[in-house]
């Protein structure tokens, strides 16, 4: 790939040390966030009774349908710069540039509506402990486990994603036996429309999951994205089907359309105990969303740097440590930035329904992609091939096509203006600066190429 050789890099490479179990945690961490309860507890208010975790299986099926393809084209182009090469190859340089910047200015957004979502429940149970602070050292800590190298940072995934998971579904499984497992309504959800309706808004309780792709250099053996990329989503969709039932069933309608139902819902089923331990449950989730966010979205802006269409000391690697520092500490501080700016102007909910729409929008062009490079590149080798091409595709497409444009409509002025900021600002750069970092990054290969030419030929050669 071009300028992977650039003396930005120092010759250093990722290390490969990560297994299926950081894979599964990184995807299902950024996904499984203090705001999905948010999304679960809108998903119940819509489906009639307690058939909510139908929606949530629906949603779930339409998420391993999507993580069919991003592991199709992962394994043809194992990749940290992940949906940016995937993007070119189908589409070309230009779009792929657009959709991957526009993606991180999206990703930064929802971190920051993140953090203010985490402000709310923390205030609910702790009104005297300032969230900011809470959201400073998160990311303090996220940024510190990052630097000190991949394994350390998978670790800390690792614990934390399991230990929030386990704690969804133990909060699950108390909801049903204080109802003495009587669910009458489990199986009436309201009329395929109402499932229709509450599976739209569910679906994007899985968003994120694909962004375990830029690990795609750090594991150690490539079949291990597609893996845990279906692995995360069977794991989410059990959770989510449990802890929104579980919500539907206890909380009145007017919780479910609260900033804090988690709260509320852990207050009634066990008192002051419970809204404790739901305080703790939205720090770790919050937590696996800024780590895993740092660590792949890093390696996405180390890849884009090394293969120059950003600056190139963002592709600097600790010689030791191997991570990619400079990426990781700019993306720190603009995350940071934004988390406060969000929580000074008392939230930003815009920035979750554009996240959900540029989902909506990469979701729809990865289904299309495999299409395409089926057609265009037939005889390319595909480790992993997604099934029922092109129909299956086709149709995913469509829903998460639908979709997307239904977030943006959601979000209003907003979102809009949100997209125009960004869009403006991204097609800018592609289109100004990327050509002067380019040849930025080929004069500097050039001159690495002559003077080890002038090495080779002696101090005393002209």
């Amino acid at each position: 790939m071009q300028g992977q050789a650039d003396a930005g890099t120092r010759g250093q490479t990722l290390r490969r040390a990560l297994t299926l179990r950081t894979v599964i945690s990184n995807s299902a961490g950024l996904t499984f966030a203090t705001s999905s309860f948010i999304a679960a507890a809108q998903v119940a208010r819509t489906t009639a009774g307690d058939a909510a975790w139908i929606a949530v299986l629906v949603a779930g099926l339409l998420a391993l349908l999507v993580a069919q393809s991003f592991a199709e084209l992962n394994g043809m182009m194992p990749t940290s710069a992940a949906i940016r090469v995937y993007l070119q190859r189908a589409f070309g340089a230009n779009l792929a540039l657009v959709v991957s910047g526009l993606y991180m200015f999206v990703v930064v957004l929802v971190l920051a509506a993140e953090a203010m979502v985490l402000g709310q429940a923390l205030h609910f149970e702790l009104p005297g402990v300032p969230a900011a602070g809470w959201i400073v050292l998160l990311l303090v800590v996220a940024l510190w486990v990052n630097l000190r190298g991949v394994e350390i940072a998978g670790l800390f995934q690792d614990v934390l994603t399991y230990l929030v998971v386990a704690s969804i579904l133990a909060f699950s499984w108390l909801g049903f036996a204080h109802a003495h497992w009587r669910l009458p309504n489990a199986l009436h959800p309201g009329g395929a429309g109402s499932v229709l309706q509450a599976a739209a808004v569910g679906v994007f309780l899985f968003v994120g999951f694909e962004w375990v792709t830029p690990l795609s250099e750090e594991v150690t053996d490539n079949s291990l994205v597609a893996k845990g990329m279906t692995g995360a989503v069977l794991l989410l969709t059990v959770a989510y089907m449990g802890i929104t039932t579980a919500m539907g069933h206890w909380l009145p309608r007017s919780a479910l359309t609260g900033d804090v139902p988690q709260m509320v819902f852990a207050v009634r089923l066990l008192g002051a105990v419970g809204g404790l331990w739901m305080v703790l449950i939205c720090l770790g989730a919050s937590a696996t969303t800024f780590n895993a966010g740092l660590t792949a979205a890093s390696r996405f802006l180390y890849a884009t740097a090394r293969e120059g269409a950003a600056p190139a000391w963002l592709a600097r690697v600790h010689p030791t440590r191997l991570t990619p520092e400079n990426a990781l500490y700019a993306l720190f501080g603009v995350t940071l930035a934004a988390a406060l700016a969000v929580g000074l102007a008392g939230g930003l909910t815009g920035s979750v329904d554009l996240g959900a729409a540029l989902e909506g929008v990469v979701y729809t062009l990865a289904s299309v992609a495999v299409i395409r490079l089926r057609r265009r590149e037939p005889a390319a080798p595909r480790p992993y091939r997604a099934w029922g091409v092109p129909w299956l595709q086709i149709a995913v497409a469509v829903i998460f096509g639908v979709l997307g444009v239904a977030s943006l409509v959601q979000g209003g002025l907003t979102s809009v203006l949100l997209l125009l900021a960004g869009g403006g600002l991204v097609t800018w750069y592609v289109w100004r600066v990327v050509p002067l970092l380019r040849a930025a990054a080929r004069a500097r290969r050039e001159a690495a190429r002559a003077a080890r030419a002038q090495a080779l030929r002696g101090p005393g050669a002209e």
